[in-house]
């Protein structure tokens, strides 16, 4: 029997085991959503809002490295996508995305919802078409998903709302033949790469998530080079924990002052699967050697002396291979000083975090003064509650956590041991990512406990698709670091001497929120009930909000703040004051 356009796309998608597809039906996708429903092992998840459905397909594509699929209707329903699909082209994600279309012959009339999806998608997608005769598939669809899953980004597929029920006139099925190819560099240039680092005597590594499959050659290198290892935001999940004592956290805005001054410290640095964007915390002058599969990412931070295109693991183990067993300058063994340094102070800085995470942190001398200057209303410290999830939440975990001041705290507080996981927009720093990403993780295993770290701003963004895990049973546990502020915005605004403007948020009770949606809601108010709180939200059955109030003036101090930023905090804290002195209801 002859099948249609839908009936060829939908069986294409369960034949390369997707499972679920996330979206908002409605007219043209009627036949493709008719598919679904009667096609066995594939699930739809209807979604509230269609960026959240793109949040979750490429959250799913990060978890998995497999194809991620999400849709969208005529116009808005296919305009909505677009957030959440820049989010999965700046992650690498592959995404398919369905987005509907007017009727064929209406095509170009400025007919009613008509937009111009090519256009549109041209910035985001690897690939975008739209399919007006039958007889293009099952080619175009093949074209799409290879170019997703090869290029490793977001392919959409564009079906007029009459096309979508008309059969194919030489049916045949779908073939795709995907495998994943290794690369290696030139063995000259991985032989200069090793001469220059058997003549480093302080060398830094700055690992990235493309070195996570390599995780074992990495830690060996690290050993063979007695370096420390910076990890990025994306690499934490695969390289902390205590089975790696080479790592001392991340750099950068949300890091840490060890792994900073591991960074200035080195004569050379091997940058290995990483693009991190922030030229600034890069130190100048250093041999810079730098490993990527792609050779537009080298150099493009920080000059190169030597780029070695090719997949981490295969060049690493080429590396090993032609490292001198004994550097010259070396008398047997490397000096290990750098590595030692490095990690006492590491060691140094997360004995001060657990001190501040601490619940009677504030009830100390020490405590009790800073409250007075920066919590004056004894709020809950973030710290406290993101320690709090890190010590009671599973070590298979998948965490979430919304751009801004969530992350902040996960990245300082949270370790990924075990086989936890992390997913993010960590990329293009949407907000409002945290809830439909662990939407997205929850279908994947419905049994798998999946934590997501919501800013009060980014969940109320998004907050309909609540709805979508009380609807489907999705058992995710939202931790949301209520503030009552767009946290991040306050804190840029202050260190450049600006008084806070536009940041406050008139918040609901979200856990009464989440128990009117059928959903459990807990609300913490008193730091004495923060343990007691996480382990009854992450203990408790089915989706869970833990609404706790934090404190809105915390500071998260950079790793390497500079006197501009403090001097640029002070004045705001004095604008700030007199502003409040000088309206009705100021002290």
């Amino acid at each position: 029997m002859t099948r249609t356009v839908a009936r060829v796309i939908v069986d294409a998608l369960s034949e390369l085991g997707v499972r679920q597809v996330f979206g908002v039906v409605g007219d043209a996708l009627n036949p493709l959503t008719d598919a679904i429903r009667t096609t066995e092992g594939l699930e739809w998840v209807g979604c509230r809002h269609e960026e959240a459905a793109a949040f979750a397909a490429s959250a799913q594509s990060q978890l998995t490295g497999t194809l991620g699929v999400c849709m969208g209707t005529v116009g808005p329903g296919s305009v909505h996508l677009l957030n959440g699909l820049y989010d999965a082209a700046k992650s690498h994600a592959p995404v398919l995305a369905i987005a509907g279309q007017v009727p064929l012959a209406e095509l170009g009339s400025d007919y009613f919802q008509e937009v111009d999806n090519d256009a549109l998608f041209r910035d985001v997608a690897v690939f975008r078409a739209t399919i007006t005769s039958p007889d293009q598939l099952p080619q175009m669809l093949e074209t799409a998903v290879r170019h997703a899953l090869g290029r490793r980004g977001v392919a959409v597929l564009t079906v007029p709302g009459d096309l979508g029920e008309r059969e194919l006139t030489a049916d045949r099925p779908a073939r795709f033949s995907l495998n994943a190819p290794v690369s290696r560099p030139d063995g000259s240039a991985v032989h200069r790469a090793a001469e220059l680092l058997d003549r480093s005597e302080r060398v830094t590594l700055l690992v990235g998530e493309g070195a996570r499959a390599a995780r074992e050659d990495v830690l060996t290198l690290a050993d063979r080079l007695a370096a420390p290892m910076v990890l990025t935001l994306k690499a934490k999940a695969g390289f902390e924990g205590d089975d790696n004592p080479f790592q001392v956290g991340q750099t950068g805005l949300i890091g840490n002052p060890a792994a900073a001054a591991a960074l200035q410290d080195a004569d050379t640095l091997l940058l290995l699967g990483t693009d991190f964007p922030y030229r600034d915390w890069y130190p100048e002058g250093r041999t810079v050697i730098q490993v990527d599969t792609e050779a537009t990412h080298i150099g493009r931070r920080v000059p190169v002396d030597v780029g070695l295109v090719g997949d981490t693991g295969a060049t690493v183990r080429d590396l090993l291979a032609d490292l001198a067993a004994a550097p010259a300058g070396f008398e047997g063994a490397r000096d290990r000083s750098h590595l030692e340094k490095a990690r006492e102070r590491f060691d140094q800085w997360r004995a001060g975090q657990a001190r501040l995470a601490d619940p009677s942190h504030d009830k100390g001398v020490v405590g009790r003064i800073r409250s007075a200057l920066d919590n004056r209303a004894h709020d809950i410290r973030p710290e406290a509650l993101a320690a709090a999830v890190d010590r009671i939440a599973a070590d298979d975990a998948v965490f979430t956590s919304d751009t801004g001041m969530a992350t902040v705290w996960l990245s300082r507080f949270v370790e990924m041991r075990g086989e936890r996981r992390l997913i993010g927009s960590y990329n293009l720093g949407s907000m409002a990512n945290a809830m439909p990403q662990a939407l997205g993780a929850q279908c994947l295993d419905r049994e798998r406990q999946v934590v997501a770290f919501c800013g009060d701003g980014g969940l109320s963004m998004l907050l309909g698709d609540l709805m979508t895990l009380k609807t489907y049973r999705l058992p995710v546990k939202l931790v949301v670091f209520d503030n009552r502020r767009l946290g991040m915005v306050k804190l840029e605004q202050e260190q450049s001497g600006l008084p806070e403007f536009g940041t406050v948020l008139d918040n609901p009770d979200f856990a009464a929120v989440a128990e009117a949606m059928g959903i459990t809601g807990i609300r913490v108010t008193d730091p004495a009930d923060v343990e007691g709180a996480v382990r009854r939200a992450l203990g408790s059955p089915g989706p869970v909000l833990l609404d706790v109030l934090t404190n809105p003036d915390e500071i998260a101090v950079p790793a390497r703040p500079t006197v501009e930023q403090g001097w640029g905090f002070a004045v705001a804290k004095v604008k700030e004051i007199v502003r409040s002195h000088g309206e009705p209801g100021g002290d």
